[in-house]
């Protein structure tokens, strides 16, 4: 093993597009509200929240994921907690 290879064991990049399982709790911003609630992204992976329990735009939540379909990497959630603009 060279040691560039010792040195780069291990490492791995992330994903523009992130699945996530049902019941999968996970915090991230509010980046868009619409008719149908709110949008949040988490890198092109969009979840859909109907109730945002009062969540505005550029707020942090805590969030379930309740459906992910990870082909068109698309899902639904429910707040679970709403954690402010400056969380």
């Amino acid at each position: 093993m060279s040691r560039l290879d010792k040195l780069l064991a291990g490492w791995t990049f992330r994903t523009a597009t992130p699945t996530f399982e049902p019941g999968e709790v996970i915090t991230a911003y509010v980046s868009e509200r619409n008719g149908d609630g709110l949008t949040v992204r988490i890198g092109d992976s969009v979840i859909r929240v109907e109730d945002g329990r009062g969540a505005a735009v550029e707020d942090k939540v805590r969030l379930e994921v309740t459906s992910f379909d990870a082909t068109n990497h698309v899902g639904t959630g429910e707040v679970v907690e709403v954690l402010g603009p400056d969380a």
